[in-house]
């Protein structure tokens, strides 16, 4: 045997030890893929206590007192202005309590039927969204194309996914030369998982990711596990909450809860989180409290859900079985509606924090 066969025989049997010792140990997967060793990043969505009307400077004062890890200001309301100067201050205070923030706004497909030009055209909002974006220092700037309703319109939804790829494209050099990724959402069953990756992939995925909403996915007859797994890839932002689903005459019903109070399974979700994007956020965006019935039993139900594949469907279904229905949120009796609301979506927030940190494992700070 050479000096070179036996270098080369001692290099292979230190390199498969330390492959068999990492897998072991868990920091490798089969394949030698090196697997994430910290905890992925905790935080919320300004939407979760939308109530209390807080605007940027009490939010980011809460979400210092809450130790996350990330902030989602998913609305251009919440800036006592859209100046650089101001937003830049805004953005070195985040970064001084070494939070992650993401910047956000609402609809921006010009042909939707919820679209609104409270900040001018499609593409005018858009650009605004990256101006403040990168003024805060955020590499990411979410929007949504819509709603259900869009489903229903004529030519259904790929008109209007048509017409959002065409004002992301507008913008494709402004927001390459901003460094910010524009995360569009699959928001309140407008887009299922399988669509959102057809348009960032027609739009460009080198300036379009997706905003991953666990909750909204339920309004697309989507089982969460399967969104993720068909948009993990491209995820660098999220909207999170747990859903119960179960059973009705007509169907089934969706109501969204806390973390941990659904029939979602979160453990297999978030396990593979750790493994494809550990480096994007958890967001909580805790929205409970009202179910919405999907009376798939009834004929007229399923043209504007003509698209959704029997496979994904059936994983729905097994969701549906494993649910029990809920009742809906009211105000105590004697108590303020507006207080027990705010009361309310703070209890469900904070739950959801707690459950992410004891249950799941998530969160970098010291609670």
């Amino acid at each position: 045997m050479t000096s070179k066969t036996l270098l080369n025989r001692r290099s292979f049997l230190k390199n498969s030890s330390t492959l068999l010792g990492g897998y072991l140990m868990g920091s490798y997967n089969l394949l030698g893929k090196k697997l994430s060793t910290s905890k992925i990043p905790l935080g919320f969505d300004n939407f979760s206590i939308r109530a209390l009307g807080w605007k940027a400077p009490k939010l980011i004062e809460y979400a210092s007192k809450q130790r996350v890890d990330a902030l989602l200001f998913s609305d251009l309301d919440v800036y006592e202005s859209h100046d650089h100067g101001y937003l830049k201050e805004v953005g070195q205070e985040v970064k001084k309590q070494n939070i992650i923030l993401h910047a956000g706004t609402g609809g921006i497909c010009p042909t939707s039927k919820s679209f609104k030009d409270k900040y001018g055209s499609a593409e005018q909002h858009l650009r605004l969204l990256i101006k403040v974006a990168k003024s805060l220092g955020s590499s990411v700037a979410r929007c949504y194309l819509g709603s259900s309703k869009d489903r229903k319109t004529e030519g259904g939804i790929r008109l209007h996914m048509h017409s959002t790829i065409q004002i992301l494209k507008k913008v494709r050099s402004l927001a390459l030369d901003a460094g910010v990724k524009i995360a569009v959402e699959n928001h309140a069953g407008d887009l299922h998982s399988r669509e959102l990756v057809e348009l960032i992939e027609q739009a460009g995925p080198e300036f379009v990711g997706a905003t991953i909403d666990t909750g909204n996915s339920t309004w697309t007859l989507e089982d969460p596990v399967e969104t993720f797994r068909n948009l993990s890839p491209h995820a660098v932002c999220s909207g999170i909450r747990d859903s119960m689903v179960w059973q009705s005459d007509k169907g089934a019903k969706v109501q969204w809860t806390a973390m941990g109070d659904g029939c979602v399974d979160m453990k297999t979700l978030f396990k593979e989180w750790s493994d494809s994007c550990p480096e994007t956020p958890v967001q909580i965006e805790t929205i409970s409290g009202f179910a919405r019935e999907f009376p798939y039993l009834e004929k007229d139900f399923w043209p504007p859900y003509s698209t959704i594949r029997p496979d994904d469907y059936s994983r729905f279904l097994a969701l549906s079985r494993k649910g029990k229905k809920l009742e809906p949120f009211s105000a105590p009796v004697g108590v303020d509606k507006k207080k027990a609301q705010q009361d309310y979506q703070l209890a469900e927030l904070e739950k959801s924090i707690l459950y992410c940190r004891k249950n799941l494992g998530m969160g970098r700070k010291n609670a």
